[in-house]
């Protein structure tokens, strides 16, 4: 018996990452997972200054992040229903070790440590990823108040580490399944056959035994 499909998509702000999680879900039947963000009373302040905000903000999201994954862990996957995530909780540590002081750093990541230890972990990822360009222009058409204030070059900055983290995470964990994706190529919001494309590569994934024995 292999695992119970936990799929998390990921990568930076704008990228697409709700809507393809969306498709997803309806698309195998799965549980959707949806982060809260709009709830984060913290994160126009954080927008508008990074440095005194910043621990607040990615406190708040942390506590949230654990409860989501106790609940889906108790409600989800205990009762063997799969679930599709619009972000992976180690997400929490690339925007941590950007944004915080090194002596917050410490204590957020023991903390980090000490609260994900035993929670239910994704067992495949997808990974989109885009230009500034693609990634400004989504942000602008989704218009959301808090993201208004969004500068490119901490965009830029955020894509980088994205990208060194993802690398990161391959080479640690050789036996989860990484489909990357280039969303200046891809639209699959507007053009089914992208988003078929997409289906098929998870598909692959899932029944070539790599997630479900």
């Amino acid at each position: 018996m292999g695992h119970l499909p936990f799929i998390a998509v990921e990568g930076p702000i704008g990228v697409g990452k709700t809507s393809l999680s969306k498709k997803l879900a309806s698309q195998f039947d799965f549980h959707l997972l949806k982060e809260i963000v709009e709830e984060n009373p913290f994160l126009g302040k954080f927008y508008d200054n990074i440095e005194e905000w910043s621990f607040q903000t990615e406190m708040f999201f942390l506590c949230n992040r654990f409860k989501q994954l106790e609940d889906i862990g108790r409600d989800y996957l205990k009762q063997g229903k799969p679930v599709v995530a619009d972000y992976h909780i180690s997400k929490n540590m690339i925007f941590a070790r950007r944004t915080l002081r090194e002596d917050q750093f410490y204590k957020y990541s023991q903390i980090f440590d000490i609260l994900t230890n035993d929670m239910p972990r994704p067992n495949m990822v997808v990974y989109l990823h885009a230009s500034l360009d693609t990634l400004l222009e989504r942000i602008r058409m989704r218009n959301r108040d808090v993201e208004s204030n969004i500068q490119p070059s901490y965009l830029q900055q955020l894509s980088q580490d994205y990208e060194e983290f993802m690398n990161q995470f391959e080479r640690e964990n050789p036996d989860i399944p990484v489909i990357r994706l280039n969303g200046d190529d891809l639209d699959f919001v507007k053009h089914q056959d992208h988003l078929d494309q997409i289906v098929d590569q998870v598909k692959q994934h899932l029944y070539k035994g790599e997630v479900i024995k």
